[in-house]
């Protein structure tokens, strides 16, 4: 036989061999799932995955079905020729048997079901098919967080009424949260890679007995991707690549990471970059909302350039890279310590909303930046789920090093002055979590935990025409610091599975020092020094009931506090045209007391209404009035004669609300989801009440998801209501410049909604192809409060190789 037909031969039947062998993984995370036996209608024929999640079909014929079962794993049944052309079958986890497992209401696993408080749940399949720019996005595709923007480099969530530093981010078991966290819009959630997150539970309502002080409104925890280790002998190496492309922006990312696994060792490395263009707008909406015009910094001067394309919002764009390492070592099944490291850097930011601002009849700023934000954590993590102890079963110690950067760098038009105010913080933590299981229906969870915030802060005038450059007063007091620490403890009692009762209690001592000798050369405050202690106890508990398989009740009560920080009692800053915030050392703690009620009707596995009800009261709110110093009610602050105010404890509010979510299977391959949520509160002022600040309009999105072998496809609506004139918080009002006006010249929120589709296909075993054409109808306008308007249509594309 000649040699080229024995090739062929030789070549036909590997293919035909390849062909009849399949790999079953979990659809949620790629991985092998091992034991899964497959078998024909009558059970005559049959053969079971091997470690590898791979078997051989050659048994079955191309027209028989064959049905795929794993206990953990729901029944799926296929033909041969149903099978895609990688020759991979996709199960889906059991979550009706197995149940989802959350880890941010004790630090430990537990099963969602029986947590009394609403958790919101996302994983990395989720974000990789919503494709989203920044963390601040991850959180807005919930439909159940509300992200205001100042700048495109910023992302501000709102959570129940609450937001910035009355809700708490902690990344990997780590509070982000530091002392200068401020009560405006905050952004740092963006430092969080979104190609780095594994999973993401958003808390809503109070976390204080888990995480102490901020955690009012809710917790957004973010777990970043975990380093693999090998089954076998062999290494395992996995990689993935990602380029995208966003038209709006003219977004252009680059990521990539690979996994290194040994039998005890492991390391994962994580590299993104984006670059953002100025941001354009829609072309159908307010024209309030255009940029008619842009100040430029010439040789000759300030001027004024007619922007020839209104639509583009300049100067908006930005750069960012984020790097990530970790280190995983196991050497018992139940031992093991981990080792992460992350950094985030940008460019300097825009902010916008600074550079639309206008003084008499001009612009009134001729550059306004954050200059890089730079976030380092270092985190080391020792874990051991096993334990013949009489103190703990389970126990896991963490200890955190986090470095903050930022700055400020502001200039006002045709002035040679630039302001430049720098700050940095260093920021120490410890915690240390057990869990002991009382008999075989009760867990105790406790845990101690100390933070060390240490601030460094300064200021400066530049003389940009000879480069001089002078002190002037900083944003906060140099070395100030802030200390916390804590006990905690909660309980779990399931008597049976219907019915579990959890409740929990934390006592915090929280200690902030802070010197104003240096800045008291420029404000005259009547004291040099401050130390502000503060003790807190809180408390929560609540019931998870389900008395058949359709109904399951929530019923949660809880205590929270927000102790002051050095942002509250030390800074300077102007908080508005015409405005400067100074110190204040007599603040006490404010404390929210809610109550939460939650209805889980599961009429089927195909059709789920999830409804909640909320309401919280604070008091003793720290919040900003006007203030006096030495007497005075204003001072002169960057040039500019400014009326005094400061953070004080000077307010009570009332905040309550609706959600409602629906989950239906139309069929196997067409499902619908929606959710809405419904905001309302006040807060009191000069005795009489008025709307808050941070309570966003109703807000909701409706998805229409088909998902069909390797495609899927998501169309859907995001929507907002209208918040008038008379709906506006005061501080609100005076911000007209970011609003579109009404018939009677007033500033207000108009209503919106969006039309967009997403699409993503796997186009081989190892690329897959997302693409998204959002506000398809290319409207102009802004979510509530935000200073740049959001994109009009806009195209993203994005492409994915993973070995």
């Amino acid at each position: 036989m000649p040699f080229r037909y024995i090739v062929f031969l030789m070549f036909f039947v590997y293919q035909s061999v390849v062909a009849q062998q399949v790999q079953v993984l979990n659809k949620l995370t790629e991985e092998p799932i091992y034991g899964v036996a497959i078998y024909n209608n009558d059970k005559t024929k049959s053969v079971i995955t091997n470690l590898n999640g791979e078997a051989n079909l050659e048994v079955f014929s191309d027209t028989e079905t064959i049905y795929f079962q794993h206990l953990s794993h729901i029944l799926k049944q296929l033909t041969k020729s149903q099978i895609n052309a990688f020759n991979i079958v996709y199960l889906d986890a059991n979550m009706q048997g197995l149940e989802e497992i959350v880890i941010s209401a004790s630090k430990f696993e537990q099963n969602k079901k029986d947590i009394p408080q609403k958790i919101i749940s996302l994983n990395s399949k989720n974000i990789q098919f919503t494709n989203p720019q920044t963390s601040a996005d991850v959180l807005g595709n919930t439909g159940q967080v509300y992200i205001q923007k100042s700048q495109l480099g910023g992302g501000s969530p709102m959570i129940r009424g609450f937001s910035t530093n009355r809700l708490l981010i902690s990344v990997d078991g780590v509070r982000m949260n530091n002392a200068i966290f401020r009560g405006g819009n905050l952004h740092n959630v963006i430092a969080i890679d979104p190609f780095a997150i594994q999973n993401t539970e958003v808390t809503l309502g109070s976390g204080s007995v888990i995480y102490g002080s901020d955690a009012i409104g809710g917790v957004m925890s973010f777990y970043t991707l975990k380093p693999k280790l090998s089954n076998t002998d062999a290494l395992l190496f996995k990689a993935n690549a990602v380029v995208r492309y966003a038209t709006a922006n003219e977004e252009k990312t680059g990521h990539f990471d690979f996994n290194l696994g040994y039998k005890k060792w492991a390391f994962l490395t994580n590299v993104s970059y984006t670059d953002f263009n100025d941001l354009r707008m829609g072309s159908h909406g307010p024209n309030n909302y255009l940029r008619p015009e842009f100040a430029l910094a010439t040789n000759n001067g300030d001027v004024i350039i007619e922007n020839n394309n209104p639509l583009k919002q300049r100067y908006s764009g930005y750069n960012q890279l984020n790097v990530m390492q970790k280190a995983h070592y196991q050497p018992y099944e139940n031992l093991s310590f981990d080792l992460g490291l992350h950094y985030t850097t940008t460019s300097d930011i825009p902010r916008y909303d600074r550079l639309i601002r206008y003084k008499n009849d001009a612009l009134r700023s001729a550059e306004w930046n954050y200059g890089p934000q730079q976030w380092f954590m270092s985190n080391f993590q020792a874990t051991k789920l096993s334990s013949r102890s009489n103190l703990y079963n389970k126990i896991k110690a963490t200890l955190a090093y986090q470095n903050f950067q930022e700055s400020r760098k502001d200039r006002d038009f045709q002035s040679d002055i630039r302001n430049i105010r720098e700050e940095a913080v260093d920021a120490f933590s410890f915690n240390l979590d057990f869990e002991k299981n009382l008999g075989s229906k009760t867990q105790f969870f406790y845990g101690l935990e100390y933070v060390y915030n240490k601030v460094m802060s300064h200021g400066e005038e530049e003389n940009i025409s000879n480069g001089t450059r002078f002190p002037t007063v900083s944003r906060y007091p140099n070395g100030a610091s802030w200390q916390s620490a804590a006990i905690y403890s909660s309980i779990k009692y399931k008597p049976n599975p219907k019915f579990v009762f959890q409740s929990g209690l934390r006592f915090n001592h929280i200690v902030s020092k802070a010197d104003f000798k240096a800045n008291n050369a420029y404000l005259n405050l009547p004291f040099e020094s401050s130390e502000n202690k503060a003790g807190a106890f809180t408390g929560t508990a609540g019931i998870s009931w389900s008395p058949n398989k359709i109904l399951q009740w929530k019923l949660n009560a809880s205590s929270a506090f927000r102790a002051p920080n050095i942002d509250d009692i030390g800074k300077v800053f102007d908080s508005e045209p015409g405005s400067v915030v100074v110190p204040n050392e007599n603040l006490k703690p404010e404390y929210a007391y809610g109550g939460e009620l939650g209805l889980k009707l599961s009429f089927s596995d195909d059709f789920i209404l999830d409804m909640s009800t909320y309401y919280t009261y604070l008091d003793n709110a720290l919040v900003r009035r006007h203030y006096n110093l030495n007497g005075e009610t204003q001072i002169m602050y960057d040039g500019e004669l400014s009326n005094v105010q400061a953070i004080q404890n000077a307010s009570k509010a009332w905040i309550y609300g609706f959600e409602v979510g629906l989950n239906m299977n139309i069929t196997k391959s067409l499902k619908l989801t929606s959710q809405y949520s419904v905001t309302g509160g006040t807060e009191e002022k000069e005795n009489i009440e008025v709307p808050i600040r941070h309570v966003a309009p109703s807000f909701g999105n409706t998805h229409l998801i088909w998902n069909y072998k390797d495609l899927k496809i998501d169309v859907f609506a995001n929507y907002n209501n209208e918040l008038a004139f008379n709906q506006l918080a005061p501080s609100e009002i005076g911000k007209d410049y970011i609003y579109a006006i009404d018939e009677n010249g007033n500033p207000y929120a108009p209503s919106w909604s969006t039309l967009n589709v997403r699409t993503q296909y796997q186009l081989t075993k190892s690329t897959t192809l997302t693409a998204s054409l959002e506000n398809i109808t290319d409207k102009r306008y802004k979510t509530y409060s935000s200073g740049i308007a959001a994109a009009g249509r806009n195209f993203i594309l994005a492409l994915k190789y993973s070995l």
